[in-house]
């Protein structure tokens, strides 16, 4: 399978998820965007670790990475592998005295550890395919200001019955942009799902 190295672009609040927070990934040499809703905890720990704040006492993900450098071991890589059910599953590679080790855990904490120690963060490349999310060039479609106003007003809008599958895709994929562009990772995730399941149905 193929790995494809990501970057972390963006971390929300989600507050009608009861508080969860939206992890946002991108790939490091494209433009393909990965969704993933996380926990507050595991949220606060990638937060802190990416702004470089050093808590006065070991948090969990602080006590793991010691733990780990401890026993002599290093974290090579994190790599979210597959997801089940719209579960996400990850593995943390570990290398110990020139063996590998795979760990099986949360993207969230896997991340967490990975910021913490500066090892690269993977995606399968299926994932990324089925789950990924790809912002639309705004040159690539264009829509009048009453459009654009009248989907403003909608968490996501209805296209007209009419209109080809291809152009309801179109109209959700430039609002999916929208709403990454301004952060909204609730209603992108909403939008990703309802393009994906447009396009299944246009198979």
């Amino acid at each position: 399978m193929r790995k494809v190295r990501v970057e972390i672009i963006g971390l929300s609040s989600a507050p009608s998820l009861g508080g969860a927070y939206g992890l946002l990934l991108k790939e490091s040499y494209g433009s393909r965007r990965l969704l993933i809703v996380i926990g507050v905890f595991e949220a606060h720990a990638i937060s802190i670790a990416l702004e470089g704040i050093e808590p006065p006492r070991p948090m969990t993900h602080d006590l793991l990475q010691n733990v780990i450098r401890d026993l002599g071991a290093s974290v090579q890589e994190v790599f979210i592998d597959e997801v089940v059910e719209n579960t996400y599953y990850a593995k943390l590679v570990l290398n110990m005295s020139n063996l590998t080790i795979e760990v099986d855990s949360r993207p969230s904490d896997a991340i967490a550890l990975a910021v913490r120690t500066g090892a690269p963060i993977y995606v399968n490349e299926n994932v990324l395919n089925e789950h990924g999310i790809l912002p639309t060039s705004d040159s690539v479609i264009s829509n009048t200001a009453e459009e654009v106003e009248r989907e403003s007003q909608s968490d996501i809008t209805e296209t007209d019955e009419n209109a080809s599958a291809e152009t309801k895709i179109a109209n959700l994929e430039r609002q999916l942009k929208e709403a990454i562009d301004n952060e909204d990772y609730e209603r992108a995730a909403k939008l990703r799902d309802k393009i994906k399941e447009l396009k299944q149905s246009n198979n």
